[in-house]
């Protein structure tokens, strides 16, 4: 028996010891930004693509920000697969509205694969007048400055991906938080740890996947990601390993998001949790030594003493609360992160119990339709369009 204590004694630091890297990775990449100067003067003419499907909380004034740039030229491009969805109005109100922007719609779809988000980006990328291009998911909201910033990393040619992250715009209730919170606790930090680890990004997110036409053609096209779950992670991945850099944005963008109730969060976590499976299936196993709260509590309990219990519990709160203030509040400025703080342990605690779920099921629903997820593919359980969703379910489009 004292053998098995210390052994998970030494293991529950496993956690703290990832949350101090968190710690040095944001503090050290933000710390970097901030001294980082862009070039605005680089300004090629850009194609905003925007797949979407169904309503999400605010969609208007997201897709109005697109329709605010302070940019020379540019076109706002969507696609919507299905001629009764909702969110064509919202589209036409848009044409509408900003006469002097050049807003185009893409209906005709034609099936390239089981990923319907990739069907219409295999279409806008057809479509597309523009050689550079900057795809973001529909519940994204961004600034006036939003296409300089994108654009301004391609002026090094040895770029051939642009990618951010996001700070929240509340959803209202206590699951939004719980989702919201994960932003700062688990994405951003897991992203830079990743980022200093590796040497260099090797992926992107969907909330800003920037290429250009050459750089996509190069890896196949969309087409060549018809079929995959984690098209965000895939552009990225396969544009790394084509020699070219991946680079994260001085600034975020702002994610929109909707009420939502404990079952959409729990679909969606596992969704993610799914995907990350499939896609790193050994980094997926790793993650429980990022999982401080549940090492917490078996350290607190295998512990010799009180003091040692106490010890490790308030080493988990100290510092999984210090990196995602951190994270969230000083790195992205995000005001709404130091209210929501408290909710961080019954994240963990789902976020636990959802990655011990990842191991038995494959099964995920996606704006609406059904899929089993294997070896990074997608395969529809049932291949008709469903019924439409009037909100996103989030992070995916």
């Amino acid at each position: 028996m004292p053998i098995i204590r210390w052994i998970i004694l030494i293991l529950a630091a496993a956690p703290l010891a990832y949350y101090l890297l968190g710690l040095y990775c944001v503090t050290g990449f933000y710390l970097e930004q901030r001294r980082k100067s862009i070039n605005r003067g680089f300004t090629p003419p850009y194609s905003v693509l925007k797949p979407v499907r169904g309503l999400d909380r605010e969609a208007y004034e997201n897709f109005a920000s697109y329709c605010r740039q302070d940019y020379p030229e540019y076109e706002l491009v969507f696609a919507v697969a299905e001629p009764d969805d909702p969110v064509i109005s919202v589209i036409e109100k848009l044409q509408r509205d900003f006469p002097e922007r050049t807003i185009r719609l893409v209906t005709q779809i034609a099936r390239k694969g089981a990923n319907n988000k990739v069907n219409n980006l295999c279409a806008l990328a057809e479509a597309a007048s523009y050689d550079h291009l900057v795809m973001a998911d529909s519940d994204i909201r961004v600034d006036p400055d939003y296409l300089r910033e994108v654009a301004a990393p391609f002026a090094d040619p040895a770029v051939g991906a642009v990618t951010t992250v996001p700070r929240c715009i509340p959803g209202g209730n206590l699951v939004a938080d719980l989702d919201a919170i994960g932003l700062s606790a688990d994405s951003i930090p897991g992203a830079l740890v990743a980022r200093k680890l590796e040497g260099k990004v090797q992926f992107a997110f969907g909330w800003t996947m920037a290429t250009t036409k050459k750089h996509l053609a190069e890896i196949g096209g969309w087409e060549a990601m018809a079929n995959h779950h984690s098209d965000d992670f895939e552009l990225g991945n396969r544009i790394a390993k084509h020699g070219y850099r991946v680079e994260l944005m001085r600034k975020p963008v702002w994610m929109v998001f909707a009420r939502q109730t404990l079952g959409e969060y729990l679909r969606h976590e596992l969704r993610w949790s799914i995907g990350l499976h499939n896609v790193r299936p050994v980094g997926y196993v790793g993650l429980i030594f990022t999982l401080g709260l549940p090492w917490a509590v078996l350290a607190a309990i295998a512990a010799p003493s009180g003091a040692v219990a106490v010890v490790y519990v308030c080493g988990y709160l100290v510092l999984r609360l210090g990196l995602t203030w951190t994270a969230g509040a000083w790195g992205l400025g995000d005001r709404a992160v130091p209210s929501r703080l408290w909710v961080i342990p019954l994240r963990d605690t789902v976020s636990f119990l959802v990655w011990i779920a990842g191991f038995f099921t494959d099964k995920i629903t996606w704006r609406g339709i059904r899929y089993h997820v294997r070896q990074k593919l997608l395969i529809p359980v049932q291949p008709s369009f469903s019924a439409l969703p009037l909100r996103d379910e989030k992070h995916q489009n």
